[in-house]
């Protein structure tokens, strides 16, 4: 496998925490870091025509906003580290397309932060960590 580590980011605490645990990782291993930021989407079938485009054009606006207030920020405050650095912004279910990504990129391993506390919810219907953690094609770090 590759020196690349995937990391998956979202621009909370939680996410803020897996990219500095994946920088210091990343310093002593040598590897190759890849910041990857996950839109939810779920696609309807039963769209028209004319909502399936509208759908379209939305999905390039939100691309482009998460790309210019989430990752270029991001990027920038990583880019003096010396550490090479890629991004990637996708739609999809959060654990699947972190697995993709890892899969695609030969990743060692995915990083992210815990973002689910003891609740209820979290034990009912699951969280990213949880999902991740069955389905990942390689080991992966939960960064409290």
């Amino acid at each position: 496998m590759a020196n690349v580590l995937v990391v998956g980011f979202d621009p909370s605490s939680a996410g803020e925490r897996a990219v500095d645990f994946a920088m210091d990782l990343a310093k002593l291993s040598g590897s190759a870091v890849i910041i990857v930021h996950v839109l939810e989407w779920s696609p309807y079938s039963f769209l028209t025509p004319e909502e399936i485009e509208e759908r379209h054009a939305r999905r390039k606006e939100e691309l482009s906003r998460a790309k210019e207030s989430i990752i270029d920020p991001l990027v920038k405050k990583l880019s003096a580290g010396g550490i090479s650095v890629e991004t990637s912004i996708r739609y999809g279910h959060v654990a699947e397309t972190l697995g993709a990504v890892a899969e695609e990129a030969g990743a060692s391993q995915i990083i992210i932060g815990r973002t689910g506390g003891p609740g209820i919810a979290s034990r009912l219907f699951g969280s990213v960590a949880g999902a991740l953690a069955q389905s990942s094609p390689v080991p992966c770090t939960i960064v409290p």
